[in-house]
């Protein structure tokens, strides 16, 4: 039987998890980030999500050791649960990994025009509100067909892209944090947060999860690790990067808010590049912001190409949905039909423009929480040792809490209508492929 290629390190996963975390957002969102919770708040929310996900990463460290299968939580979920909920456990985080694909898309044309205005022009339609713009259109599509060969050539290929643009970006962020540091003041954090400290932090940590997904790429992959490969270097690589993920969000947030006042950022599009460019008074900081959020944007976006189209595999491949997803191509040892259906979900989402930023943030946030409860309550059911029964516990609260400050009306920025609706719309479909199979 032909199988995926064997071929990837542990480099090669660190980048691929780093790179499926870190995209364009902490230049595209920063303005909401301060506007939601202040500097101090931003900062602490990511810091505490951080932490609190150590013990979600955990659990992954040790499935992934026990069971390397592409399905990941579906995987996991299926040794316990009935096949229903392992579908769709699976299903969920389909949606966070594949959401980001689309929205990087739409980033790109979102970012292109800040350097090149005239891209805002051949206005095709609008969507909620927003232009949809016929040359940041073809951006979108161009870079999506791109990653759809460079992923369908191999995964060697893919794998190489991701190292290249992770190093770029952790090289040219070192260079920013330099920046800040010398041209920056204390006095720009004044006030600390937008609100109460407690709604602040919250308000931050209820997004942790889209912005944290990533981590758990690692066992999608699993499958394709060099023979070689020990397996507790998953373990190794899961946990780096949930550290220096949280870390770079933590430096990013405090490099912009110390380089200038932060409430004169909020509302402003891009406010990363224009609080360097307010303290240097000079276009060159914001052009190697701009490159530094492309690379970014490139390595975000194949990284979560990667690990959607490896979990979509995995469904053909159980039959959960079609078959044809689950077909390795015979020369390149890729899911050949996965990421032609990943690449064609992408394209249709890059129609909807930028009406689709800020509302699929939202409803990656609370999939990916529901995946990573899943996960973490099937752990503790074949768990026998009681400290690790320990840790899976805070795991399982802490996805759970996670879920819960998106759905509950109680807590503050929880679902819109409009949200519910993306999200009912997306089980919905999953129904639908299970019956049609």
């Amino acid at each position: 039987m032909t199988t995926l290629a064997r071929q990837l390190r542990i480099t090669d996963y660190f980048a691929l998890a780093f790179g499926t975390m870190i995209g364009a957002g902490w230049l595209v969102l920063m303005d909401d980030w301060l506007g939601r919770s202040g500097p101090l708040g931003a900062i602490l929310g990511f810091a505490t999500g951080g932490l609190l996900l150590l013990p979600v990463g955990y659990v992954y460290g040790q499935w992934v050791q026990r069971l390397p299968d592409a399905a990941g939580e579906a995987a996991y979920t299926a040794q316990v649960f009935p096949p229903i909920v392992s579908y769709f456990t699976g299903w969920m985080m389909l949606l966070a990994y594949f959401i980001v694909c689309p929205w990087e898309a739409v980033a790109l044309g979102k970012l292109a025009a800040y350097i090149f205005p005239s891209l805002n022009s051949y206005e095709l339609y609008r969507v909620a509100g927003e232009p949809v713009f016929l040359p940041r259109l073809l951006l979108g599509v161009g870079l999506t067909v791109f990653l759809a060969v460079l992923n369908y050539r191999g995964i060697r290929w893919s794998a190489t892209f991701q190292n290249w643009t992770t190093g770029i970006v952790l090289l040219l962020f070192v260079i920013l944090l330099g920046i800040s540091a010398i041209r920056g003041a204390p006095v720009n954090f004044h006030p600390a947060f937008r609100a109460t400290p407690f709604v602040s932090v919250l308000l931050t940590l209820q997004i942790v999860p889209y912005f944290m997904t990533g981590f758990e790429s690692v066992p999608k992959v699993a499958e394709e690790a060099h023979p070689g490969f020990r397996s507790a270097a998953f373990f190794r690589a899961i946990i780096m990067t949930l550290l220096v993920g949280a870390g770079f969000y933590v430096l990013a947030v405090a490099a912009v808010a110390y380089v200038a006042p932060w409430q004169s950022l909020v509302g402003k599009r891009f406010a990363t590049a224009i609080a360097f460019e307010q303290a240097l008074g000079a276009q060159w900081p914001v052009r190697l912001i701009v490159i530094m959020a492309l690379f970014g944007l490139f390595q975000c976006f194949n990284g979560n190409f990667v690990a959607s189209s490896r979990l979509l595999f995995a469904f053909g491949r159980r039959r959960t949905i079609h078959e044809s997803f689950g077909t390795i191509h015979p020369v390149f040892l890729t899911p050949s039909v996965a990421i032609l259906g990943i690449t064609g979900g992408t394209l249709l989402g890059l129609f909807l423009g930028d009406a689709l930023l800020v509302p699929v943030t939202e409803v990656g946030s609370m999939a990916s929480a529901l995946g990573w409860f899943a996960a973490c309550l099937s752990f503790l059911f074949v768990e026998k040792r009681a400290l690790m029964r320990i840790v899976t516990g805070l795991g399982i609260a802490v996805s759970l809490l996670l879920f819960l400050m998106k759905v509950v009306p109680a807590f503050p920025g929880h679902f819109s209508q409009a949200e519910w609706i993306a999200f009912s719309t997306w089980v919905g479909l999953g129904f639908v492929l299970r019956v049609r199979k």
